[in-house]
């Protein structure tokens, strides 16, 4: 069988990594499209996936979106129908539900956050199957798209699945030039371009309270070129912002403290058991609702309040899990038409 993969955002390269490996290993054949956006094609190339580039990001407007929708829907199409897959499997490409159901191409989306209304509801409503941690309560599923008979819910965070054979490779601190005696911090800006960010200064209030903060080094991981730009512009030593890819898992389970404001890099800390902070001030979803209740994640109401402390060394991957459910979840999608 063939199955088409579309990445358009930085962590879909890697939940979608082990779902590639485990189909192709079963025999089937896999093509990935993916956007430029972010980290997301630097991610692809230093996971060693090739992909072909189609499309890029349409900014934080309703307009530009709805343009960038239409025109890399136009141009996938015809990438889509050469390749003539069976199964399409994203994680809330919108793109991707569009072309599929144009080309009557069963499609499977995966997805941990459940307030990105239009895009879910439309990437939803689409797909035969989708697939979304057990922590989101059904009812908040049901209402945009994602019914009970195409729901498919898997326990603990999808970080564990595609780290369960993770290990930290400390070559990122050399790679960045870090001082291994100081206190380590990655810091993730806020998801500016999207449709469910809040704006809040509490990212600008980190970054302020680190570059000050002599016992640290800060690692800035920026979601967009501007945001890198403005990093940058800073100009403080202790702020190090990489210039392209880099194994943000290893330098996660390696640093002292994470504060993002992103839920990917949030979850990644809390499966390698690094403290971690939250600076998202959207609408919490289930999965964040419960690593708060459970303590696994803090909310950060006032940078000044961070302790920057060492820790011990990482332990690697928490509860790994293994994907093999994911990827018969997503199979599940073509059996259904039998």
């Amino acid at each position: 069988m063939r199955v088409w993969i579309d990445c358009t955002a930085a962590a879909h390269p890697l939940v979608l990594r082990p779902i590639v490996e485990r189909l192709e290993a079963q025999g089937h054949e896999v093509f990935i499209t993916a956007r430029e956006y972010g980290q997301t094609l630097g991610i692809l190339d230093r996971l060693g996936l090739p992909y072909t580039t189609v499309g890029e990001h349409g900014g934080a407007s309703r307009l530009g979106k709805a343009w960038a929708l239409g025109s890399r829907s136009s141009r996938l199409a015809g990438v889509v129908w050469d390749q003539r897959p069976q199964l399409a499997i994203g994680h809330g490409s919108v793109d991707l539900a569009v072309v599929s159901y144009l080309f009557r191409v069963p499609s499977v989306q995966m997805q941990d956050y459940e307030f990105a209304r239009l895009q879910r509801q439309i990437a939803f409503r689409l797909a035969r199957r989708v697939l979304a941690p057990e922590s989101i309560p059904v009812d908040r599923l049901e209402k945009i798209g994602a019914k009970a008979s195409k729901l498919i819910r898997y326990p603990g965070l999808k970080e564990e699945y595609y780290l369960a054979d993770f290990e930290p490779d400390p070559a990122v601190l050399d790679e960045l030039g870090l001082d291994r005696q100081k206190v380590l911090v990655v810091v993730r800006p806020p998801p500016e371009t999207s449709e469910y960010h809040a704006r809040n200064d509490l990212y600008g209030e980190t970054i302020r309270r680190l570059a000050a903060a002599s016992e640290a080094q800060a690692v800035i991981i920026p979601r967009t070129e501007e945001q890198g730009i403005a990093a940058r512009a800073i100009g403080a030593a202790n702020l190090i912002v990489p210039e392209r890819a880099i194994d943000a898992q290893s330098l996660i389970a390696y640093a002292d403290l994470v504060v993002s404001a992103g839920g990917t890099m949030n979850r990644e800390a809390v499966a390698l058991g690094t403290p971690v902070f939250t600076t998202f001030t959207g609408q919490m979803g289930g999965v964040d609702e419960a690593l708060i209740a459970e303590g696994r994640l803090q909310v950060l109401a006032d940078p000044a309040s961070l302790v920057l402390a060492k820790r011990q060394t990482p332990v690697g991957v928490l509860h790994p899990r293994d994907p093999a459910p994911l990827v018969e979840g997503a199979l599940g999608a073509v059996d259904s038409l039998k």
